[in-house]
This record gives structure tokens, sequence and C-alpha cells, in this order.
């Protein structure tokens, strides 16, 4: 069989995985905080016997978009966006600290603070933060969290915790979705860092572009099939004139 199905086989996957990462992209165009996933290949040239014209499609490191998402004034005290590149530190679901720009809190009926995805927010000290029962929940510009029940002085509960990631210990994001520090180590809290409230901030994923490149990426998945099918007729065409002869 000619080796040119091999390499066919690798431009079809490549495809096929850029265009699940574009639709999950597509899918999260409104969500809250999200960041689009990045996918990116290399050609690797195959040496052999002869020379090099035939090439391999591998998947290098792949990240994500750090644009920022748009500003979406919503007016409800429990919404926080952060501002520059400070994250809000949560508890992830393996329970390990995470970070997300996903702003849009709320109290569970159990009192804890969490934050739109039931994941529990948490404070400066890397603890989940308790609310009590029938407060109103005032956050602050630096990430302070009060809470006054009825015509009671207010109370504070805690401090968020603010994060800013550095170049020698970057984000990267794990499978769930959520961002973590590539040491796999907390990061600092970040004293400077402030927050928007009344506002959120929306996902960074332009539908209209995204929505092209799927299509381009479905064309060259197309590509990659045809090619594979010729190969296949190349393959029945020579053993016929084998068979032949």
């Amino acid at each position: 069989m000619d080796r040119l199905i091999y390499t066919a086989m690798t431009g079809a996957n490549a495809a096929s995985h850029r265009q699940a990462v574009l639709a999950n992209n597509l899918a999260n165009a409104s969500s809250n905080g999200f960041r689009a996933e990045l996918s990116t290949f290399r050609a690797v040239p195959l040496n052999g016997d002869g020379a090099s014209t035939r090439v391999f499609a591998l998947e290098a490191t792949a990240g994500h978009s750090s644009l920022p998402g748009a500003v979406q004034r919503t007016g409800r005290p429990m919404d926080a966006m952060a501002m520059g590149n400070a994250w809000f530190a949560v508890q992830g679901l393996d329970g390990t600290e995470s970070y997300t720009r996903n702003g849009s809190f709320e109290v569970t009926p159990e009192g804890q603070l969490v934050n739109s995805s039931g994941l529990p927010v948490l404070s400066d000290g890397g603890a989940p933060i308790d609310v009590p029962p029938n407060a109103n929940v005032i956050l602050g510009s630096d990430g302070l969290i009060s809470a006054q029940v009825g015509n009671q002085p207010a109370t504070t509960l805690g401090r968020l915790k603010l994060v800013t990631p550095t170049a020698d210990d970057p984000l990267k994001r794990g499978a769930d979705g959520l961002f973590r520090a590539t040491s796999e180590d907390p990061l600092p809290q970040d004293a400077t860092a402030r927050i928007q409230t009344g506002a959120v901030e929306g996902s960074n994923v332009n539908p209209v572009e995204t929505m092209v490149s799927m299509i381009q990426a479905a064309r060259q998945f197309e590509t990659q099939m045809r090619l594979m099918q010729t190969a296949e007729a190349n393959d029945k065409s020579a053993s016929q004139l084998l068979g032949n002869g």
C-alpha cells in the first residue's frame, strides 16, 4: 500500500482535532470569562531512503488566547470582573486551587460563596468563604467581602484571592477548562489586583471567525480523505496490473 495513506491520515487527524477545539470554543461563546483554546500543529519531514517529499502533521504545544473578553455590565452587586491580568481563585472539582475569569458569584443554600459554575470561591487564605444566612454580600474593589444582615452593620468575611500570573510561572489550561500554574503550586495573592463590581467579563471567542475556521478545517479534512481514497485507488490499480502480468 502507498505510504501516502499514513501522511494523509496525520493530516486528517490534525483537522479533526482542530474541528473539535473550534466546536468547543464556539459552544462557549457566551460563557463568562472563557478563554478560547488554541490548537497548533507542525510539519515533520518523513526521513528515509530518497528525497524527503512527505511530512507528518504532529500536534505542537497548544495554549489559549490571552485577549480579554468584552465587558458585560449587569448592575448585579455579586458580579465582578477582574481588572488587568488578575484571576479569581476557585476550588476545582479535583480539590486543587484553580483560576478563572468567571466572576459571577452566588451563595448556595448551605451558605458557601461559589461562582456560576458551582465552584467554591477561595479567600486570600486559600479557604472557601462562608456567608451568614440571609446576608447581603458586598464586594469591594480590592476584593474585600462584607456581609450585612438587615440593618445591622456590615461584617468582613475575608478577601477574594486574586492572583496575577508571571512570565516565570504562567497559567495553563486543564482538561476541566480551569487554569492552573505551570509549576502546579498555588500562586500568591496579588495585593494590587482590583475588581470592577456590577460587571462580568464575557468570552473572548469571536463566533464569526470561529465558524470560518471550522469551515476551513472541514475542507482540509475532506482533502485529506480524498488523498486516502486516491491512495486506495492507486493500490487497487497496481494490484490489477501485477495480476495481469
